[in-house]
C-alpha cells in the first residue's frame, strides 16, 4: 500500500511540475475547447507610465504590465491624456513574449530661452549636445563665435555658453557669419570654421583661442586627415557587428551615424546590394515590421544588430556640399536609440527606428529647421518669439519629455 502511495505521489509531483512548466511557458486551460492551449505574453511599457492600453479597441489596463493572451493579431494603442498616442499591429504567438516599449510625447511642450545673444547661424557639433553659434549684432564686445553646451545647466558651476573668439579678433573681421561650414576633429576638441570668403580658422573647442590660426591653404589636408581617423573609428565600431554585415557595410555603405547605444546603424546604400541573413532562422519574437534586405542605391536604412533587422527609412535629399550631421533637415538619433527625430515643413517629428509611428512633437516657432537633441530627451531649437523687436533668433529649450 505504501509503495502504491509513493507511486501516486511521484506521479502527482511530476504532473504538478508539468503543470507549472506549462503555465510558465504560457499554456492556459481553454474552457471552450476543454484543453491546454498555448498563450503569449504582451509586455507593454511606456514613458511616462500609467498610460492606457487598448487591444483591438478595448481597454485592457495601464502600462507597465504583462498581458497573457491567446495567439492572435492585435492592434495595440497606448494613450495618455496630454500626450501623443502610439499604435502598432502585432501577431502574438504562443509561448513567446512580445515586448512593447513606447515613448509618448507631450501635446503642449514647454519653451524656455537659453541664450540672448541674437544668433545669426548655428551648427551642431555632430550628434553631441554642443552647438557652435555665430552672433553678429554690430556689438564688437559680443559679436563672435560661441560654443553652447546643452549638458551644462544654467545653474551649474560652468556656464553653458563659452566664447571661442570675438569677430573683431579674426584676421578678417568682415567675414560673413551667415551659413559658415564647420568641420570637426574626430575627438570634437577642434573645429575648422570656413566662411564664404574662403577664409578658414582652426578653433579649439576645449581650450582657449588666444592665438587664432588661419588655415585657409591647409584646411583640405587637415580635413582629409580627420576623415581618415574618423573612418578608422567607424570600422572599429563595425567590428562589434556581425562579420558578414560589417563586410557589406565596409564595401557598400555610407555610414551616417550609430545609435547612442551602438546597437543600430543609420546608413546610406551606395550600390544595389542584397543584405545577407545573419540570424537564420529569424527571431520569432522580434520586431514584426516588414524589413528591407534588398538595398537600393542612395536609399537610407537602419540596421539593428540585436535582431538582425534592416528597415528602409526614406530617401532624403541632401544639399550639395553639406555634411549630413550639419544638415538641419537630416534625422538625428533620439537618446533612447529607438527613435529618429527630424525637421520637416516647419515642424519637428519623430518616428520609431523601423519607420513606423510618425508623430509631430513640436510645431511651434523655430528658425531654419535647426534643432538638436539633448541627453535627457529634450530639443534645442532656434526661435524668435518677438521678431518685431529682435532681428535674430536665440536658442530655446523645448520640453518634449
Amino acid at each position: 500500500m505504501k509503495y502504491i502511495l509513493r507511486i501516486f505521489a511521484v506521479i502527482g509531483f511530476i504532473a504538478l511540475v508539468g503543470i507549472v512548466i506549462a503555465y510558465g511557458r504560457g499554456y492556459r486551460w481553454n474552457l471552450k475547447n476543454k484543453s491546454l492551449t498555448p498563450t503569449g505574453i504582451l509586455s507593454v511599457n511606456s514613458n511616462p507610465n500609467a498610460a492606457k492600453i487598448y487591444l483591438n479597441g478595448q481597454l485592457k489596463g495601464v502600462t507597465d504590465t504583462n498581458l497573457t493572451l491567446p495567439p492572435d493579431t492585435y492592434k495595440i494603442e497606448i494613450k495618455k491624456d496630454g500626450y501623443t498616442s502610439w499604435m502598432k499591429t502585432v501577431k502574438l504567438q504562443g509561448e513567446l513574449v512580445y515586448i512593447v516599449d513606447t515613448q509618448l510625447f507631450p501635446l503642449n511642450p514647454s519653451l524656455s530661452p537659453l541664450t540672448n545673444l541674437g544668433v545669426v547661424s548655428a551648427v551642431p557639433v555632430d550628434q553631441t549636445e554642443r552647438i557652435i553659434i555665430f552672433s553678429d549684432n554690430n556689438d564688437p564686445l559680443k559679436d563672435g563665435i560661441y560654443l553652447f553646451e546643452a549638458s551644462k545647466k544654467p545653474l551649474s558651476l560652468l556656464p553653458p555658453l563659452k566664447l571661442l573668439v570675438l569677430k573683431k579678433d579674426l584676421s578678417n573681421p568682415d567675414v560673413d557669419f551667415n551659413n559658415p561650414s564647420v568641420y570637426f576633429s574626430p575627438d570634437y576638441k577642434e573645429a575648422i570654421v570656413n566662411f564664404a570668403s574662403s577664409q578658414a580658422y582652426l578653433l579649439s573647442l576645449d581650450g582657449d583661442n588666444k592665438n587664432i590660426f588661419e588655415v585657409s591653404t591647409s584646411k583640405s589636408t587637415l580635413i582629409a586627415a580627420w576623415d581618415e581617423e574618423r573612418n578608422k573609428e567607424v570600422q572599429k565600431i563595425l567590428e562589434a557587428f556581425p562579420e558578414d554585415f560589417a563586410k557589406v557595410a565596409s564595401d557598400s555603405f555610407k555610414i551616417i551615424s550609430f545609435s547612442p547605444d551602438k546597437n543600430k546603424v543609420f546608413y546610406q546604400s551606395t550600390i544595389k546590394e542584397q543584405l545577407p541573413l545573419i540570424i537564420d532562422p529569424p527571431l520569432i519574437a522580434g520586431n514584426q515590421t516588414q524589413e528591407n534586405r534588398d538595398l537600393t542605391k542612395n536609399n537610407y536604412y537602419i540596421y539593428d544588430k540585436k535582431e538582425d533587422k534592416n528597415f528602409l527609412i526614406s530617401n532624403f535629399a541632401l544639399p550639395a556640399g553639406r555634411q549630413e550631421v550639419q544638415n538641419p533637415n537630416f534625422p538625428q538619433w533620439y537618446p533612447d536609440s529607438a527613435h529618429l527625430v527630424f525637421a520637416e515643413n516647419k515642424k519637428i517629428s519623430v518616428i520609431d527606428y523601423d519607420n513606423t509611428n510618425k508623430q509631430t512633437i513640436y510645431s511651434g516657432p523655430f528658425e531654419g529647421s535647426f534643432f538638436i537633441n539633448t541627453a535627457d530627451g529634450k530639443i534645442v531649437t532656434l526661435s524668435n518669439l518677438n521678431p518685431e523687436n529682435n532681428q535674430f533668433p536665440d536658442l530655446y529649450l523645448v520640453g518634449v519629455r
